[in-house]
């Protein structure tokens, strides 16, 4: 089982940059396919990025491509997310989310294990 943990979030002007971290602690990261979702308020969970367990493939919704970077440390059992050029269609609570598994997914219920969010918040 993994806790996960996120942080980073906070107020941003239209433009900017944001950094979002995930720790977990638990078993076997490295062995977890990792991803990033967000909810805005009124909306459904949406699929931001994913990473697979080893690092070596990522995906990213056509809404952040460009724009943000998913990547990880397993050494230091973190995940990140970089976000640039932000706007105010970004603001959201950011969810990171894992489970193991051969596939990565872009649905929600993919994934058993979540942390609590972080809020993010874009002004024009």
């Amino acid at each position: 089982q993994v806790q996960l943990e996120e942080s980073g979030g906070g107020f941003v002007q239209a433009g900017g940059s944001l950094r979002l971290s995930c720790a977990a602690s638990g078993r076997a990261f490295i062995n977890y396919n990792l991803a990033w979702f967000r909810q805005a308020p009124g909306k459904e969970r949406e699929f931001v990025a994913a990473i697979k367990s080893g690092g070596s493939s990522t995906y990213y919704a056509a809404s952040v491509k460009g724009r943000f970077t998913i990547s990880r440390d397993n050494a230091k059992n973190t995940l990140y997310l970089q976000m640039r050029s932000l706007e105010p269609e970004d603001t959201a609570v950011y969810y990171c989310a894992g489970d193991s598994g051969s596939y990565v997914y872009e649905q929600s219920s993919f994934y058993r294990y979540w942390g609590q969010g972080t809020q993010v918040t874009v002004s024009s």
